[in-house]
């Protein structure tokens, strides 16, 4: 549920099919928003909407206005970040890429709530939905998604999206905030 991360998700995929012979991807999901950081009124939904207009003229990205129709709404990316994290250990890190992008679509696209664990099943093979809802319920899951936050600040990805790779020295590149194709490929 990071806007940013929305605009940022087809250089991400072109990357990823560019690139899938030469280097291993993984997702690291690192919890811009949890329980109740964003207080839902009217200025709130203002910046959010202005942050929206600006991440859709950048990147090209559409948004839908939906999301600033409801009364309520808790912008809470813990469950969202729970979710990916199931997907990954249950079915494996392409899985879990293609799977933030199911979520990112009907969140920013559709305006669904993607807070409710009905929601986010919704994007689970209907045979795989049990084993997904015990798992997202599981400490397991949670111990996970805290140590996909600490992992991702400890990489020194502090800003939506990153991306960090590995160089040839050993040494952690991080990349931060959304990058164009060409400006993310530039020292590759």
């Amino acid at each position: 549920m990071c806007s940013w991360c929305w605009g940022f998700h087809p250089v991400m995929e072109r990357f990823r099919a560019k690139y899938r012979d030469r280097y291993e991807f993984s997702l690291v999901v690192g919890g811009l928003r949890t329980k109740g950081a964003m207080q839902w009124d009217e200025s709130a939904k203002a910046r959010l909407r202005a942050t929206w207009r600006q991440v859709a003229e950048t990147t090209g990205q559409l948004f839908t206005e939906k999301l600033f129709e409801r009364d309520n709404f808790e912008y809470d990316t813990y469950p969202a970040c729970k979710a990916v994290v199931t997907v990954r250990e249950l079915w494996g890190e392409d899985a879990s890429f293609a799977y933030l992008g199911k979520i990112q679509s009907s969140f920013y696209l559709d305006g669904e709530d993607i807070t409710a664990l009905q929601t986010l099943k919704t994007w689970i093979d209907p045979e795989k939905q049990e084993a997904f809802a015990v798992f997202f319920e599981s400490e397991r899951a949670e111990l996970l998604m805290r140590h996909d936050f600490s992992k991702a600040r400890s990489m020194g990805a502090n800003v939506f999206p990153s991306v960090v790779r590995i160089d040839s020295d050993g040494h952690m590149v991080c990349k931060k905030g959304f990058q164009r194709f060409d400006e993310i490929t530039i020292d590759i």
